[in-house]
């Protein structure tokens, strides 16, 4: 029984074995645990799926594999895995080392003791096919991220190829690989034109971006040291970017006088109860905002919008190395204070990558709080496949004028809502800030 590599969400392409519980020739039961696992956005436990023997480990700790690659093999007991048992063609002389694009997400396979690394011989030929099949790989990439990773011809393509050649409207089945085995790699893209020598005016052009030997040639002389950019953060450019790209964004703005929600505030945490922070209160009340206003509460699902039934809210949270985003469910129908709770525990485990793939992902909007920084206002980027979201700022005490003509002082707080203009328009999301307003400016409403 092959053991893969589990899929951790939509857009989770790759994880990192961080920790083995087994060693070759232990005894495994069902449901035990067998290793750990950490990707860009949680870490999470996995469990065998059966009982067994472990026979082979094919991914070391530290090793990052792709989603459905095959790290451990699991036999009956007295029973020879698959791996031992099939044929493998004779080896080969290695050929010189030569300069190649590799994918960074499949590292050679490190063999364990008394056994051959998979990549120290040719792979085994699949019976009826004539095809080398790599071991490593026991399930194909699935078609998603820009396309499949093998064309029917048996080509394989980098991740970088397949993202530029959707961009760029070329047809890989057009290309002959450069790289390891023939595998298509970026430059062979760059290299090639679409048909018809024109580019494909209906796909995003990619925006060519300075090497790192150009970057770096700008700074002779300059002191500097290099940082490693991690997963997280390489998901959060490419999300990031793809968001502002394709997502035509329009802003409004409104400040909010918070005065009495303070006041309300207070009085509940004096009670000795559960206690709330403003933040709480605003994301109770944007809930209630897009409840109010449900024509908002709303996703761009490609060639038609999802109204939700509930507000669920993405709160953004800053965590080491970038930020990540979990969802508060229902919102919209919880208590103030189970709803200050529940994102406790979410913040909680999101700061020590324990959140699972659920807790994280879809959502209807979100807010993002930089107000403790001082940050007075800022405007924040959608998070596809959301249609809004409430960049909330500090609040300030600044005078107003009453309504007998007088200057008073109050706590006033600056809100920017970024908008998915695809899915809302400009009055619909007018609407929901005032809405916001109305709330936060009576706050009792938010506690019927």
């Amino acid at each position: 029984m092959n053991v893969l590599m589990p899929q951790l969400g939509e857009t989770v392409a790759e994880g990192t074995i961080t920790k083995w519980y087994k060693a070759v020739g232990d005894s495994v039961a069902a449901g035990e645990l067998l290793f750990d696992i950490e990707t860009d956005k949680t870490a999470m436990e996995v469990p065998s799926m059966a009982a067994g023997v472990l026979r082979e480990i094919r991914a070391q700790s530290g090793q990052t594999v792709a989603v459905g690659a095959v790290v451990a093999v699991l036999a009956q007991s007295g029973a020879a895995s698959a791996a031992e048992t099939a044929p493998r063609a004779p080896e080969k002389t290695p050929a010189p080392a030569a300069t190649a694009e590799v994918s960074p997400a499949r590292p050679p396979p490190t063999g364990t003791a008394g056994q051959q690394s998979p990549s120290a011989a040719s792979p085994p030929v699949s019976p009826g096919t004539g095809r080398a099949i790599d071991p490593y790989h026991g399930l194909r990439t699935p078609e998603k991220n820009f396309g499949k990773a093998m064309l029917p011809n048996g080509a394989r393509i980098t991740p970088l190829a397949r993202r530029l050649a959707a961009q760029t409207g070329i047809d890989l089945a057009t290309l002959h690989g450069s790289g390891p085995r023939g595998r298509i790699v970026a430059a062979d893209v760059r290299q090639a034109r679409p048909a018809g020598g024109a580019v494909n005016a209906s796909a995003p052009l990619a925006s060519p971006e300075a090497s790192f030997d150009q970057i770096k040639s700008l700074y002779t002389g300059t002191p500097y040291r290099e940082l490693p950019v991690d997963g997280l953060r390489k998901t959060i450019a490419r999300r990031l970017s793809e968001a502002k790209q394709q997502i035509p964004h329009f802003y409004l703005s409104s400040d909010l006088d918070v005065e009495a929600l303070l006041r309300l505030r207070k009085e509940i945490n004096e009670t000795g109860a559960n206690r709330v922070s403003v933040n709480d209160m605003l994301v109770k009340a944007y809930a209630l905002a897009l409840r109010e206003v449900p024509e908002a509460n709303v996703v761009w699902a490609g060639d038609r919008l999802l109204q939700l039934a509930h507000a669920d809210i993405g709160v953004a949270v800053a965590i080491p190395g970038g930020l990540i985003t979990p969802i508060v469910r229902q919102a919209d129908t919880q208590s103030l204070s189970n709803l200050a709770s529940e994102l406790a525990g979410l913040i909680a485990r999101a700061r020590e990558r324990k959140l699972q793939p659920s807790e994280y992902t879809g959502g209807s909007a979100s807010v993002s709080n930089l107000g403790m920084y001082g940050v007075r206002s800022f405007q924040a980027i959608v998070n596809p496949p959301q249609a809004t979201i409430l960049a909330v700022g500090a609040a300030e005490r600044r005078p107003v004028e009453a309504p007998d003509g007088t200057l008073r002082a109050t706590t006033m707080l600056s809100v920017s809502l970024s908008v998915d203009h695809r899915a809302v328009d400009g009055a619909t999301a007018g609407k929901l800030l005032a809405a916001l307003r109305t709330l936060v400016e009576h706050p009792l409403r938010i506690l019927l």
